[in-house]
């Protein structure tokens, strides 16, 4: 249980990087945390995460650019109404233009 604990929080502290108006991936951060087949892990992080509100879990969506965990914010339309809100324009739950918002934590952070 510790171990999760500690991956969830190095998740998050990812998570807390990604600047507005840009997404990463479940995948993009499992890869950066040396963790490439953990994706799935990164998301129920992301999943948790909503009692802590400081992280911005709505950046981040699978690696086609869906909105997978919209589900888990408060009201149908949160996850989607947030993104749009800082300029990222969604269709059918999917984001538009992908590669212009897409934040890759390997190109943009230095390791951690």
């Amino acid at each position: 249980m510790a171990d999760n604990q500690n991956f969830f929080e190095r998740v998050y502290k990812i998570a807390r990087l990604i600047p507005p108006g840009r997404v990463t991936s479940y995948g993009a951060i499992a890869k950066y945390l040396g963790a490439a087949r953990s994706a799935r892990m990164v998301g129920w992080a992301m999943n948790g995460s909503s009692l802590k509100e400081d992280i911005p879990a709505h950046r981040v969506v699978n690696k086609a650019g869906i909105l997978t965990g919209k589900h888990h914010f408060d009201g149908t339309n949160l996850m989607q109404q947030l993104l749009e809100g800082e300029g990222i324009e969604i269709v059918d739950n999917q984001i538009q233009n992908l590669d212009k918002h897409f934040w890759d934590p390997f190109l943009e952070l230095e390791e951690l």
